[in-house]
């Protein structure tokens, strides 16, 4: 049975990619910004590309803060998605400190030092959960390489939501897992089949949650 997954548009991001990778892995894709439709989907997948502050901004004007909050509170299977998983975030530095969902506490730092920035391509991830937690990367092997486009990382307050770290000038999170939020700084949609199947493991998990309801 297909899940029914929203994918949040707030005016950011590759929405017309990333619905149509979900739809090829098996998902029922609403592409939207009403709370009652993200309310009622199974799943939530959040986007995005460019500025922090702007992605704030957008989804203040919009009122989705809140319902969003509401949503991952309530232990609904979450996916951020490069800017989508910086938003979840205490806190970015650009452009002066802006505050973010502070759903995960921790900071969205710059890239520095002598590296072309931004970070763009293909990269590796090197997996810090090797147990059963880590169901993002189940099926994929250590060291896969995934697709990047960003100027600003993720730096966690807790170590122990790290799923995935990356080298880059510096080693970064590149992907965390906290309860039932998944987020990820590379682009699952635009990373072949590695993120072709961190896709499919999200709808697995969102299955399996539904499945799990009384």
């Amino acid at each position: 049975m297909q899940v029914k997954i929203s994918v949040v548009d707030y005016g950011l991001g590759n929405i017309r990619s990333v619905s149509k990778a979900l739809e090829e892995s098996g998902a029922q894709v609403v592409v939207t910004n009403k709370p009652e439709e993200i309310s009622n989907s199974q799943g939530v997948v959040f986007p995005g590309v460019g500025a922090f502050g702007k992605g704030m901004e957008n989804v203040n004007k919009l009122g989705l803060l809140p319902y969003l909050v509401k949503e991952i509170n309530s232990g609904k299977p979450f996916l951020g998605i490069c800017l989508g998983l910086q938003l979840l975030f205490t806190e970015s530095a650009e452009h002066g400190n802006t505050e973010g969902f502070d759903i995960v506490k921790g900071k969205v730092k710059k890239f520095t030092g002598d590296i072309k920035i931004p970070h763009m391509g293909w990269n590796q991830i090197k997996l810090k959960m090797q147990d059963v937690k880590c169901k993002m990367f189940a099926g994929i092997p250590d060291n896969s390489y995934f697709y990047f486009d960003h100027s600003y990382y993720v730096k966690p307050d807790e170590d122990n939501i790290i799923s995935a770290t990356t080298s880059y000038g510096t080693v970064f999170t590149s992907a965390v897992i906290k309860d039932k939020i998944w987020g990820v700084q590379f682009h699952p949609e635009k990373s072949g089949k590695n993120g072709m199947r961190v896709l499919r493991n999200f709808l697995k998990n969102v299955s399996e949650k539904n499945n799990s309801l009384p």
